[in-house]
């Protein structure tokens, strides 16, 4: 049973964050504890971009973004995975220096510092040197840069088709069985 972190920060791509708690929400049996931090931009942007708060209706236990009271917030707490989706460029760069300001940069440092798996979903675009030097820090530290660049061959026809090509790929990188398209494969 798998204890994971989901962070969503406040880069444009809250879709693949709903997507990717919608999925979680249909596994339960695969996890033991989903626990949820947001940063207050994040919050924002979802309303924006999805014009609703249904983050807030989620079965998952929600942190404040300073509580460093969180059982995340060390490594004693075993959790083995931290997904940041969408994962901005400011929080990359603090993860990349160990700048813990807050809970999400804390739980990435405790999960790098024990070996665990963390999974940043980079949405912006284009990267700049400093991006590009940040994420190779994080992948040299441990770390997994997912960007979040949706694939075509399964031919989806919405928005939030094309948007789970990523969120079942961070799904299938974090070590959960999903029914999703394979290539190779026929469609689903």
């Amino acid at each position: 049973m798998r204890k994971v972190v989901v962070a969503i920060t406040g880069a444009s791509g809250s879709i693949y964050a709903a997507g990717l708690l919608n999925r979680l929400s249909t596994i339960p049996e695969q996890w033991s504890d989903i626990a949820i931090v947001m940063s207050d931009n994040a919050r924002q942007v979802w309303e924006t971009e999805l014009g609703n708060d249904r983050y807030t209706q989620y079965p998952f236990r929600f942190y404040d973004k300073n509580d460093f009271n969180a059982p995340f917030a060390s490594g004693s707490g075993r959790y083995d995975t931290l997904i940041v989706i969408p994962c901005s460029m400011g929080t990359l760069g603090r993860i990349a220096t160990g700048v813990s300001n807050d809970l999400i940069t804390r739980a990435a440092d405790v999960i790098l510092k024990e070996r665990r798996k963390l999974i940043c979903v980079v949405r912006d675009t284009p990267y700049n040197l400093m991006h590009i030097r940040n994420m190779e820090t994080v992948t040299l530290a441990g770390g997994i840069i997912c960007p979040a660049t949706p694939s075509y061959y399964s031919l989806p026809t919405t928005v939030e088709e094309v948007a789970a090509t990523v969120s079942d790929r961070v799904l299938d990188l974090a070590g959960f069985t999903i029914d999703t398209f394979r290539w190779g494969k026929d469609k689903a």
